[in-house]
């Protein structure tokens, strides 16, 4: 089983933003050097946990520190630009990192209503038109002809080169399955946003309806999972306390920057909130690295995937590091 990874760039309380960003940069080399097979950046805006707003330009701050492993958009949320602009920057960033290049463009907002009207307020339009938008995205970023009678026909995307970013489909519902598996392209099910729930289903969809291309013969698919791991149980559920509360006020519309286990332990939890506790770790991939990794092997060969992307939050950036350092070595 190939193991990548997602990163948010989440805000951590006490330290700036700009330390978020740099940690990604960090964690990249780092995800190199242990084996990782692709990190993904994520696009979110207007959000006070997660700042990795703008993941094109990480990918080319990344690509100038690495030399193999492949680096991508987790995603793009293509309804907020235009395509031919999305194309010009992919291709810049294959000529920078020639050959490592993935384009994981999606559909939703990335963000509430307002924040999409102030990113483009033609959004909802724009949505409309995605399955569009991706078709020309892949002519333009491939060097291919738009089809005939298309208004762009003759505008080219530059730089041209002797490679193209792959492109990714990502979502979280069954819409984004149904256009990947149209078009050809690799899929990835955001199984850490929906809990698991609709995985199967949307995998399934993507399978069943899948149409061979050029760039995928075959449906190629893989899922996002969100998971914590340390040398004991013991030290990754007391890391987990700093997600555990995130999600418990998430749910009550209260975001914030991650805090520390001890803040996030000794919070003045409600009855209903404490219920929520066991079930919420019962639940989650969070463990001694050999349990998780074992768990996670289980999840992919139930759903037929070679590959899974993981995404860890963690306070300290030296667990979120140790994690992914312990779960790599349970495959070697």
């Amino acid at each position: 089983m190939r193991l990548s990874i997602l990163d948010q760039s989440i805000a951590i309380a006490g330290r700036p933003h700009a330390a978020s960003i740099r940690e990604t940069l960090d964690l990249a080399v780092h995800a190199e050097q242990l084996g990782y097979q692709r990190f993904w950046l994520a696009e979110h805006h207007n959000h006070a946990t997660i700042v990795g707003t703008a993941p094109e330009i990480l990918m080319a701050a990344i690509a100038a520190r690495t030399n193999r492993i492949r680096i991508g958009s987790a995603g793009v949320m293509l309804p907020h630009y235009s395509a031919f602009k999305v194309a010009e920057q992919f291709r810049v960033l294959d000529s920078l990192a020639p050959g490592r290049i993935d384009l994981g463009v999606g559909r939703a907002p990335g963000s509430d209503g307002r924040t999409a009207f102030a990113l483009n307020p033609n959004a909802n339009e724009a949505a409309e038109h995605f399955p569009a938008q991706v078709r020309d995205l892949q002519c333009w970023v491939t060097g291919k002809p738009l089809p005939e009678g298309h208004p762009f026909r003759t505008v080219h995307a530059y730089p041209a080169g002797d490679t193209a970013p792959d492109i990714w489909v990502l979502g979280s519902s069954d819409y984004g399955a149904q256009v990947a598996a149209h078009f050809g392209l690799p899929y990835c099910f955001a199984h850490f946003i929906t809990d698991g729930r609709g995985t199967e289903r949307a995998l399934e969809i993507y399978r069943q309806h899948f149409q061979p291309s050029e760039v995928c013969p075959a449906p190629r698919a893989t899922i996002c999972v969100w998971a914590l791991t340390a040398a004991t149980e013991e030290a990754a559920f007391d890391a987990f306390w700093s997600r555990a509360k995130w999600k418990i006020l998430r749910d009550q519309g209260i975001w914030g920057p991650l805090e520390s286990p001890e803040v996030a332990r000794a919070f003045d939890y409600s009855t209903e909130q404490r219920r929520r506790l066991d079930p919420l770790k019962q639940a989650s991939y969070v463990g001694a690295a050999a349990d998780v990794h074992r768990r996670l092997a289980d999840l992919a060969k139930s759903l037929q995937l070679d590959e899974l992307v993981v995404l860890t939050w963690a306070h300290d950036p030296v667990v979120r590091r140790r994690s992914y350092e312990l779960l790599i070595q349970q495959g070697m």
